[in-house]
């Protein structure tokens, strides 16, 4: 019976992924002879912990090594050139397995969909026929002792039995305890909802967070409620943005913008910014964030050719699941990946980007783990003079 579960283990993607990156690095080299770096140092040659990495390479567990740390490997320990592909579809396939049993997350407890935040809320379950549970919130006062002591004998459970002789009287001892409840949840709301309120914020983006991670703080006069759109801009030198800077390029230039697309905010990124946001009556501060993201957007699904295409593309291929060609043509690799990381991210699988699709792009970006390739380009240097 342990040899069986053993070979089901093994034939899981993850196991059998786990085994193949132990052998690269195995098979790499010792230690001593420089060839096979210690995990410690492979863990920050990828920019991740110690412990993730052992956790990778463990063929005890199932591994669920994104694509893009597979091939950072594949390139750190020289493992066979044959051999990549495999690992990708392994490493593909333990991420479905993980994101098929992740538990689903419980509903949400009903509240009024016009509820403005903070605003007190009485919530009302009912698990049972003659059982009820209301609750409100700490800070509210409580009803007064005839109210409460009807709550209280509604709410105790008994025996079926038992609970079936008292059911006719606790009915309407229920009912006046929800009521009031309930009309002291709802004037507590009116009153919110009547008090003045304090000056709207004014439209001045900030940078916020770690890691250069920002976002808009005008959000609040932003389309869609709730949405925080990294926010880029020029500062006082042209600093890398990566895959985010290099899309904004890419969309800029499907507008029709002469750009080159090397992610960085540089003064022709800056320009070409505040034209669009004079064209398209937004404020004119080079700032790209919630309001000007969502009017460089475009929808690209299958067929679609152009800079807006490698700008989905160059987001997919770095985050998290990469391998992602940057062609700036939408094949069928580039539905499946995009379809991929839609499913993974709880969106609709449509293969296509809509707005959402863009958004979860956009936010779910990290430093790449090797540079770009526009800065791995060879750098020409003047000859050394002899001595």
């Amino acid at each position: 019976m342990t040899h069986d579960r053993e070979s089901r283990n093994a034939e899981q993607p993850g196991t059998q992924l786990a085994r193949l990156l132990r052998r690269w690095w195995e098979e790499a080299g010792g230690p001593s002879d420089g060839r096979r770096p210690t995990q410690q140092a492979l863990a920050a040659r990828l920019g991740i912990d110690q412990t993730t990495l052992s956790r990778y390479l463990n063929p005890r567990h199932n591994s669920t090594a994104p694509p893009r740390i597979v091939e950072a490997l594949h390139t750190h320990l020289r493992a066979p050139a044959t051999e990549l592909d495999r690992a990708r579809a392994l490493s593909r396939a333990a991420l479905e397995d993980t994101n098929r049993q992740r538990p689903s997350d419980p509903a949400p407890p009903h509240t009024p969909t016009d509820a403005a935040p903070g605003t007190p809320t009485a919530n009302v379950t009912l698990p049972a026929a003659d059982t009820v549970t209301a609750t409100v919130t700490p800070d509210a006062p409580t009803p007064d002792a005839s109210t409460a002591g009807a709550a209280v004998s509604g709410v105790t459970t008994a025996g079926p039995a038992e609970r079936g002789r008292r059911s006719g009287r606790a009915r309407p001892l229920l009912a006046l305890a929800l009521t009031a409840l309930l009309s002291f949840a709802a004037g507590l709301y009116v009153d919110q909802r009547q008090a003045p309120t304090g000056p709207a914020a004014t439209g001045a983006e900030e940078r916020a967070g770690a890691g250069g991670a920002a976002v808009d703080q005008d959000g609040a006069a932003a389309d869609q409620d709730g949405e925080k759109w990294p926010l880029l801009y020029m500062g006082t030198e042209a600093v890398d943005e990566y895959a985010r800077g290099r899309a904004l390029q890419y969309l800029l230039q499907a507008h029709g913008y002469d750009l080159r697309a090397d992610g960085r905010f540089g003064e022709a990124t800056h320009e070409a910014v505040m034209d669009f946001q004079e064209k398209n009556h937004l404020q004119a501060d080079g700032k790209v964030g919630d309001r000007t993201w969502p009017e460089l957007l475009k929808q690209v699904g299958p067929g679609a050719e152009g800079p807006a295409v490698r700008a989905v593309q160059d987001l997919l291929n770095n985050v998290g699941l990469g391998a992602t060609p940057v062609s700036g043509k939408f094949t069928a690799a580039t539905g499946e990946d995009l379809k991929h990381f839609q499913r993974t991210h709880r969106l609709r699988a449509t293969g296509r980007t809509d707005r959402a699709t863009w958004l979860a792009l956009l936010v779910d970006q990290r430093p790449p783990v090797s540079a770009p390739e526009y800065q791995r380009a060879p750098v020409s240097r003047p000859p050394v003079s002899p001595a």
